[in-house]
C-alpha cells in the first residue's frame, strides 16, 4: 500500500490527508480521535483500518482535522469538523468513488453521527468506540445507515452494555473486543480481523467476542 499526502478543501481551508489510491468505485473516508487529546490521522487503530480497507479494494482516505498537522483552521467542537468529513468525501467522489463508507474512530465516530442524518448517498457507516460517556451522541435517524460497531470490553469511554442497547435501537452488528480498552495497544489486529469478516461477502448480524 502506497500513500500520497493530498490536500483538500474544507470550506477555504485546506486539510491535509493520506490517500491511498485503488482500482475501482470503493472508497472509505477515516476520522481520527479528539484532536485536543492528541488524535490525529498517524493513530494506531486508524492505520489499522486504513490497512484493512486497502486490503479488502478500497481506496482509502485519512485526514487530519482542521486544526491538526499541517491542515488549516483551528479545532472547532465537532462543527466545523463536519465540514471536514464532507470535504474528504467530495475528493473521493471526485476521484472515481461511488461506493463511499464512512469510517470514525472516538471523536471521529462522533463527528461522522452529527453528520450523516442528512446524508443518504453513503454506502455504510462503521464506528469504532464511540465514546457514548464521553461526547453527546445523538442516534436518532441513524437506523439502517450504521452497519458495524466495534468496541472493547474494557473500554472506559464507551460502556458494552449501554452500546449493546444502542446498537440493537439501530439494527446494527456489534463487535466486542476482548481485553482492550479505549485505546487498542495490541488488538490492532482483532480490530483488522472484524473488518475482514465484516467486509467479506457474507455479512452477519449478531455479537461476536474475540480475545
Amino acid at each position: 500500500m502506497k500513500e500520497e499526502r493530498i490536500f483538500f478543501k474544507s470550506g477555504e481551508l485546506d486539510i491535509e490527508g493520506l490517500y491511498a489510491p485503488s482500482d475501482g468505485q470503493k472508497g472509505v473516508v477515516i476520522t481520527h480521535p479528539h484532536p485536543m487529546m492528541g488524535g490525529s490521522m498517524r493513530n494506531n487503530v486508524v492505520f489499522a483500518l486504513v490497512l484493512a480497507f486497502y486490503q479488502n479494494g478500497f481506496s482509502t482516505l485519512r485526514f487530519n482535522f482542521r486544526g491538526v498537522g499541517r491542515s488549516g483552521g483551528i479545532y472547532d467542537d465537532g462543527i466545523g469538523e463536519q465540514e471536514d468529513v464532507k470535504g474528504a468525501m467530495d475528493f473521493l467522489t471526485e476521484n472515481g468513488k461511488k461506493d463511499i463508507f464512512l469510517t470514525g474512530y472516538s471523536f471521529g465516530a462522533w463527528v461522522n453521527t452529527r453528520l450523516i442524518a442528512d446524508q443518504d448517498f453513503l454506502s455504510d457507516i462503521i464506528m469504532v468506540s464511540p465514546p457514548i460517556d464521553f461526547l453527546d451522541f445523538d442516534f436518532s435517524g441513524q437506523k439502517g445507515k450504521v452497519g458495524l460497531v466495534i468496541c472493547g470490553d474494557s473500554d472506559q469511554f464507551c460502556p458494552i452494555d449501554r452500546l449493546r442497547g444502542i446498537t440493537e435501537e439501530i439494527g446494527c452488528r456489534l463487535e466486542i473486543v476482548g481485553g482492550a480498552d479505549h485505546f487498542y495497544f495490541g488488538k490492532e489486529d482483532v480490530i483488522a480481523g472484524y473488518l475482514d469478516d465484516y467486509l467479506g461477502p457474507k455479512k452477519k448480524k449478531g455479537v461476536k467476542h474475540f480475545a
